[in-house]
């Protein structure tokens, strides 16, 4: 049974913001947690971008929730061996309830340190050895490692939960669909592709969990919140690799200056209408997804989370 959970947006709000929305989630009946892992925002719009690991650990003290990340990049901008003891320490305070989602990440927040942005390939290499550097670690063993793209001398984590946080691989395409199933605990991906989740699941992913996320904007007037969209988010309707090479918050504006009302209002979910709502949330569990993720774009959070609570989560779970 696919579980419905909620996705925390750092690049959109603020911290205190962020638990407030986690409280709300949890009275609303959602039954897990993303949140977001940025150095910036898409866009200066969104106006902030936390540092997740402070996040999650405010989290672990206002919600029961199992939380995820979606996901973080253990690649550049932290080192393998740090992201394993930030998820350690969380998985602690989360009592067991954290599940650290892997990508190989944007430039938009791994070039802060002034390292060359690697073609794709790379990445994805550099990837496969983080997360193996981080299950080394997961051990509470001292290891060292001495690898193509990361070394590691007399390291041990001591601060560990009773079980390692699964890892969950995120991807977009067949070829890293391939190589999460072949590494991962778990899949990540925001599309409801089938096609994807069958290729995680034949590369070695067999019944290991898919997840996945989208944004909605609630509002009682269908335009307000096609405008609400179109200045907060329009970075979600940039074509190919765009997400993944653009550098700055600026780039992305000058690129999204290209998308239109008319693409948001095409690609989103807008307005009050509940069918639409379950209907987009639905597409994901008939995908095979075992877990998807909501999150509402702009102010209107007290009046989504009662609008999922009575319209929505009801309908999906089979609890009207």
């Amino acid at each position: 049974m696919t579980r419905y959970g909620y996705f925390l947006s750092s690049e959109e709000f603020s911290p205190p913001e962020l638990l407030d929305q986690a409280r709300m989630a949890e009275e609303a009946g959602f039954e897990a947690l993303a949140v977001s892992d940025h150095f910036h925002p898409w866009n200066d719009e969104q106006g902030e971008s936390s540092f997740v690991w402070s996040v999650i650990g405010a989290l672990s003290q206002v919600t029961a929730l199992p939380v995820t990340t979606l996901v973080t990049c253990p690649t550049i901008r932290m080192h393998p061996a740090i992201n394993a003891q930030a998820a350690a320490t969380a998985a602690v305070l989360t009592r067991g309830g954290f599940r650290l989602g892997l990508g190989s990440g944007e430039a938009l927040n791994e070039h802060v340190l002034g390292d060359a942005w690697p073609a794709a390939d790379e990445r994805l290499d550099m990837l496969e050895e983080a997360v193996e550097v981080i299950r080394k670690l997961f051990t509470g063993k001292r290891i060292t490692h001495r690898g193509p793209h990361y070394t590691v001398e007399n390291a041990r984590l001591y601060t560990l939960p009773a079980e390692p946080a699964p890892l969950y691989i995120s991807g977009f395409g067949p070829k890293a669909a391939q190589r999460a199933g072949r590494i991962g605990d778990g899949f990540v991906t925001m599309q409801p592709d089938a096609e994807l989740v069958d290729a995680f699941r034949r590369a070695g992913g067999g019944d290991k969990p898919v997840i996945g996320g989208f944004k909605v904007c609630w509002d009682t007037d269908r335009q307000r919140a096609v405008k609400t969209v179109h200045r907060l988010w329009p970075n979600e309707q940039l074509p190919g690799e765009l997400a993944q090479i653009l550098p700055t918050p600026e780039h992305f504006e000058q690129a999204s200056s290209l998308v239109t009302e008319d693409m948001v209002a095409q690609a989103t979910v807008c307005g009050d209408d509940a069918d639409e709502h379950v209907k987009a949330v639905a597409a994901y569990a008939q995908a095979g997804f075992d877990e998807v993720y909501v999150n509402q774009i702009g102010p209107d959070q007290a009046q989504f989370f009662d609008f999922y609570r009575t319209e929505v989560l009801p309908r999906l779970t089979g609890d009207e």
